[in-house]
């Protein structure tokens, strides 16, 4: 049997994997986020190994026979998470998260500092990313600067847990803005520029190679044997590739979470900083991956129903019943919530509803959501083709990926056919416990297989037509609010 872990934001998630294929089981253990300042954002990365091993505990409790057989572990995690350790392995400070906005300035100064940033890192500067927050910890924090011997991705904290050692994976190390994504191996260079050293780093190791065994003590808590093997992993989205088996050039996916990313693979390195596209290495060897990514996808839908009083299931179910001629007066809607990534880069960007009238209900204003999220990620597709970058097909995960009439809506405004799999809210999990296999000997034919096509939905050049000329209007919009987007105003990240 084979373990993928995947510590998210709102929880960690854990899947047991028969070398079948097959899904044994998963178990989770939620967490909050804490926000002490506006635009912060930040957890304890003690509570992420606390709600692992009750995960793991809670799946060994419904499936001991089959736990008990694991040989191999995979992990997968959110990114950019800055987790600083001292000379005796001790968090200073609570974990500054991928959805923390705190440190604009600093994504400037890194840009002075690192003339070669785009071309090495291949990616803009933003405060999302490691790099700008431990400048701001050397700015706002020096003592525990002057005191951090490691910085770790939020996973490879729970590797030291498990294992007892600093590794990371190159697909999560190239959201740091610390590695040569080319290379794949850390960039003295880009280091030297937040007055860090090569030793201050976690090693490197492919996703799928073993980067080290469970601890005694670890196997015994679960009833495990010795030697079990931890694969290095990868940050969730390239994880969440492994798991629907998108590792060939053309394959991609559409991830609809609290966050929204378009992910298509390549089989070398393709920047578009200009755009404000990702571009990071894959998971397994010799493929990379370019990604546009949108901070509020689904937490958008969440957010509408909170406001008018409604559940999901409902809300969606009202805006599937609209007339198609009343989806031309929908009002707008920019899903800036929380800023926005890609294509503008804007940490201040706000969320904006334009256009509503006497006649606008809450349908409408549901659809305006799904419609303005989808508008979002097809801005940042236009933003992947203009690097050369086309995806075949995409397939969709995520807990918005659910609802048929949102797959739909993408389909067609992206004018690509999208893919619904069986079992495909499990992606990061499922491809985390891949990667585990792999690290235990798994043949890569067999493990890196595409799950079956549950339904797919095929693009309809009318409505596409319409929705590009939706895009249009969106795209003006943006364009004559943002000069109004007051800083001092600025989202909660």
């Amino acid at each position: 049997m084979y373990l993928g872990i995947d510590l998210g934001t709102s929880e960690v998630k854990v899947l047991l994997l028969a070398p079948t294929g097959r899904v044994i089981g998963t178990a989770g253990s939620p967490f909050t986020v804490s926000r002490p300042h506006q635009r912060w954002a930040e957890q304890n990365p003690a509570d992420w190994w606390d709600g692992t091993r009750a995960a793991l505990a809670a799946l060994r409790a419904r499936h001991p026979d089959e736990f008990a057989q694991i040989r191999g572990i995979g992990l997968s995690g959110q990114m950019h998470g800055a987790v600083l350790l001292d000379a005796e392995d001790r968090v200073l400070r609570p974990a500054i998260l991928w959805n923390d906005m705190r440190s604009v300035e600093e994504c400037d100064e890194l840009t002075a500092r690192a003339p070669d940033l785009h071309r090495i890192a291949g990616n803009l500067a933003m405060p999302g990313f490691t790099a700008p927050k431990l400048l701001w910890v050397q700015r706002h924090e020096p003592e525990r600067f002057r005191k951090t011997a490691c910085v770790l991705l939020p996973k490879d904290y729970l590797r030291l847990m498990l294992t007892g050692e600093k590794v990371s994976d190159p697909s999560d190390a190239a959201g740091t803005l610390w590695l040569d994504v080319a290379k794949r191996d850390w960039s003295d260079a880009l280091l030297a520029a937040c007055d860090m050293r090569r030793a201050q780093m976690p090693r490197l190791a492919e996703g799928s190679a073993p980067s080290g065994t469970l601890r005694p003590q670890v196997a015994r808590e679960f009833g495990l044997q010795d030697g079990v093997v931890v694969a290095a992993g990868g940050g969730d989205n390239a994880t969440s590739a492994i798991g629907i088996g998108a590792i060939q050039p053309g394959d991609g996916f559409v991830s609809l979470g609290t966050s929204g990313v378009l992910c298509v693979v390549g089989d070398r390195f393709r920047p578009n900083p200009a755009s404000a596209v990702h571009a990071f290495c894959h998971a397994i060897p010799d493929r990379w991956h370019q990604m546009s990514v949108v901070l509020s996808a689904a937490s958008c839908l969440r957010w509408v129903c909170k406001l008018t009083s409604t559940d999901e299931p409902t809300l969606l179910a009202e805006v599937a019943a609209l007339a198609p001629d009343a989806l031309a007066t929908a009002p707008l809607f920019l899903p800036y919530l929380s800023g926005e990534r890609t294509p503008h880069n804007d940490p201040y960007a706000q969320g904006v509803f334009f256009g509503m009238t006497h006649a606008t209900d809450r349908a409408l204003l549901g659809y305006a959501v799904l419609e303005g999220v989808t508008l979002a990620l097809t801005d940042g597709l236009d933003a992947l083709r203009a690097a050369g970058t086309e995806a075949c097909a995409l397939s969709l995960i995520g807990g918005g990926a659910r609802s048929n009439y949102w797959a739909q809506l993408l389909a067609d405004a992206l004018d690509t056919p999208t893919r619904k799999h069986g079992g495909g809210e499990t992606g990061a999990a499922l491809g985390a416990a891949r990667l585990g296999w792999l690290a235990a000997g798994g043949d890569p034919a067999t493990v890196l297989t595409k799950p079956p096509v549950e339904t797919e939905f095929t693009p309809d050049p009318a409505r596409h037509a319409a929705l590009r000329a939706r895009l249009d209007t969106y795209r003006a919009l943006y364009r004559h609010v943002r000069p109004l987007f007051d800083p001092a105003r600025a989202p909660l990240a």
